[in-house]
């Protein structure tokens, strides 16, 4: 794991905090900084340690930005950041997540009113303080109060991106400590979810001591918060990682019992006690006729611990895919023998989602179709944003650019050895209006994204504004259609029932948005919308070729709807993609 997310964070704040006073132009710099050193492949302290250089070298990252970084790696902190802090002492993370809450408001409620937290934000709101602040009313104070709750509940749970990766280091870690039999996930990060509590990892070995001894000394260790015979908490950067050790012969039952949900967990209970059986984190018993003379408890013969397989098989049920245990019928369908061949990472073909440097991307139209072939691909799409209300930094395409950019990604591709589709991503209005593009431009490029970018606020239901856009005739992707953030913006309310049933009924294909902030749609909504005949598919919306790699977060979402490959639409070839569009 590297300090890049964590020096992301921290050019994040600067930002907010420069925002907050007005100043110009400098927070645009520090987000796009931030952003491009959270993708970035190399770790920004091995960078910082190079030399100021080295950072620089980063695009857009510049000299006074790349100083603020190397001290941060270097001490831990910034000056800079620390003055600003002292001058708006605010818990700037938490108060922003609240919907309509921005770093000038921050700035504005903490001079009128000396809000520094959440909890002082939602007394003020209770005792209708903020409305008495000027710029500010009863309606502005009735939405603050109702968003509340989705901030706070933000700061308990971490985003599925942030969190993989520090999982995906912890078992490379744990594969060459002495005594380690086997090593796994579990928990909601095993099941992919959106957001994570803490990093669940199990340990299979006969040698607890030896394992927790090289947790405590691992170099990415930042603090032992508690460690005991079977069990360690460490924290590694930002994260909680709940290291949890069982003998070698039980480590598939524990596997099973820690990986969850609980739901899940409590019905597969149920069904074994019908059958006779008994199961938890120790195995599968046998307890229809054996009692324990002193307890009077039923103890049995254990039938299976070893593996997860083993454990669903006592029970007479075949194992499911971990991202299906939530209880929305995977044990019904698994004894019934009709779970579904769930879509996998080399099913996929293609990205139909992606930007380029003529709109908010950071890469060339030639360096993304590079980088797509670099990442397997069969074809790409470049889908530049359309011009219009949403759209970062007024960086969308007018009628004139598209065309222009139309003949540059022709010539581009003539070179290319994938095939390259031209597209743009249009912003999906208020009323379900697509964007503000010419028919005959639309009806010039090869695919359409219709993507909700405005009017994401509030708490009415938009299933008619997005079933007006799957509508439009030139539309051929509804992409991100909650429009959410995830711990940054609630989602939309819509019926995905409704929603698949009219991406099926126009030849839409809904989009699980694989930018591990947004995986929307989730999947029960793709589950639901499957069921209605909607066809799914699975972008990156990248902004930079290494953004391909958020394909495997989408991916696991299908899987957690219960998509097989054939519910995909970049499982197809290129004449199959073709043979779909409008």
């Amino acid at each position: 794991m590297s300090m890049n997310g964590e020096v992301a964070a921290r050019l994040n704040e600067f930002a907010d905090l420069l925002e907050a006073r007005d100043v110009d132009f400098k927070p645009r710099a520090y987000r796009e900084a931030a952003d491009t050193i959270a993708d970035h492949p190399e770790p920004i302290e091995e960078l910082a340690a190079e030399g100021l250089d080295a950072v620089t070298a980063i695009e857009g990252v510049g000299e006074g930005i790349g100083e603020k970084i190397v001290e941060y790696v270097e001490t831990g902190s910034i000056e800079e950041l620390e003055d600003e802090r002292e001058r708006l002492p605010v818990d700037m993370a938490a108060l922003t997540r609240v919907e309509g809450v921005g770093p000038k408001t921050v700035a504005k409620l903490y001079d009128a009113l000396e809000i520094t937290t959440l909890d002082e934000l939602e007394a003020a709101a209770q005792d209708e303080e903020i409305r008495s602040v000027s710029g500010f009313g009863e309606k502005t104070e009735s939405n603050i109060l109702d968003h509340i709750e989705f901030a706070r509940e933000s700061q308990e749970r971490k985003l599925l991106g942030d969190a993989r990766p520090v999982a995906d280091d912890v078992l490379e870690f744990l594969a060459i400590v002495d005594g380690v039999e086997r090593r796994e996930v579990a928990g909601s990060i095993r099941r992919w979810r959106a957001t994570i509590g803490d990093v669940d990892v199990l340990v299979g070995s006969d040698e607890p001591e030896t394992v927790a001894d090289a947790v405590a000394d691992w170099d990415r260790v930042d603090e032992i918060i508690e460690t005991g015979p079977t069990k360690t908490s460490a924290r590694v950067g930002s994260m909680r990682v709940d290291l949890r050790v069982v003998t070698p012969e039980d480590f598939g039952s524990a596997l099973q019992y820690f990986t969850g949900s609980k739901d899940h967990n409590i019905h597969l209970r149920n069904h074994a006690i019908d059958s006779g059986l008994k199961v938890n984190e120790y195995g599968v018993f046998d307890v229809s006729d054996v009692d324990d003379p002193e307890s009077g408890q039923r103890v049995g013969e254990r039938l299976a611990s070893e593996t997860e397989a083993d454990v669903y098989e006592a029970l007479g049920i075949p194992p499911m895919p971990p991202e299906m245990r939530e209880d929305r019928g995977e044990i019904e369908a698994a004894l019934a023998d009709e779970l579904p061949d769930l879509i996998r990472r080399e099913d996929l073909r293609g990205d139909l989602h992606t930007h380029t440097d003529w709109s908010d991307g950071r890469a060339t139209v030639e360096e993304m179709i590079e980088g797509a072939a670099d990442a397997g691909f069969d074809y790409l799409c470049l889908s530049d944003h359309a011009v219009g209300p949403g759209v970062f930094g007024d960086s969308g395409l007018d009628d004139e650019d598209v065309r222009e950019q139309i003949d540059v990604i022709r010539e581009a591709a003539e070179e290319a050895s994938i095939e390259v589709f031209t597209g743009i991503e249009a912003n999906v209005d208020a009323d379900g209006a697509v964007g503000d593009l010419e028919d005959a431009t639309l009806d010039a490029l090869d695919l359409v994204i219709a993507s909700p970018h405005s009017g994401l606020g509030g708490d009415d239901d938009q299933t008619d504004r997005l079933v007006a856009a799957i509508e439009h005739p030139a539309v051929d992707v509804l992409g991100h259609p909650s429009g959410r953030l995830i711990n940054e913006r609630p989602a939309m309310e819509f019926d995905p029932e409704e929603l698949g049933a009219a991406a099926a009924t126009n030849d839409v294909a809904l989009e699980i948005n694989a930018n591990p902030r947004r995986l929307d749609l989730w999947g029960s909504a793709v589950q639901t919308a499957i069921d209605a005949g909607a066809t799914i598919v699975i972008d990156t919306d990248a902004h930079d070729p290494r953004e391909f790699a958020f394909l495997r977060y989408g991916v696991h979402t299908a899987r957690r709807g219960w998509a097989s490959a054939d519910d995909v639409l970049n499982t197809r070839d290129a004449a199959g993609v073709r043979s779909f569009l409008h």
